[in-house]
């Protein structure tokens, strides 16, 4: 399981890009509360080496999916959420996980924790709060 900023990141595909090359269905994590992007750590070396040689060759777009052969159940398999969900479960599961952590914190009294979790329980709230708007809206 990947984490960033004590949130657990989503296992997705992205486009990144390298120099002047675009490089699509990259597996990447990605985080649901301050948005960063991390390339899968088990094809981080395929797609390095990849990212150099299009970028050498001057290619500007590149498929990961066409060059490098990948094991997608495994990637995803730590990934705690997927793009795939409901995006409300996926901050509803985040939720859970940094209430847990909370209440953790708290037991071994690290105050600092705490307050890094509460932060980011109030912004995963404001998201839920954007997607139940959403929702009443359409």
């Amino acid at each position: 399981m990947s984490f960033c900023c004590g949130a657990s990141m989503i296992g997705t595909k992205g486009t990144l890009k390298h120099f002047r090359t675009h490089i699509h269905n990259v597996p990447i994590l990605f985080c649901p509360v301050c948005h960063r992007v991390d390339i899968h750590y088990l094809i981080e070396n395929e797609y390095e080496i990849l990212a150099e040689y299009a970028h050498g060759d001057g290619a500007a777009e590149v498929d990961f999916g066409e060059y490098v052969e990948q094991e997608g159940k495994a990637l995803l398999e730590n990934c705690v959420n997927n793009e795939n969900e409901d995006p409300m479960d996926v901050v509803h599961s985040q939720i859970d996980m940094a209430l847990d952590l909370l209440s953790f914190a708290k037991q071994i009294e690290d105050t600092e924790w705490q307050l890094v979790l509460k932060k980011r329980l109030g912004m995963l709230n404001s998201r839920r709060n954007k997607l139940r708007q959403r929702r009443t809206s359409v």
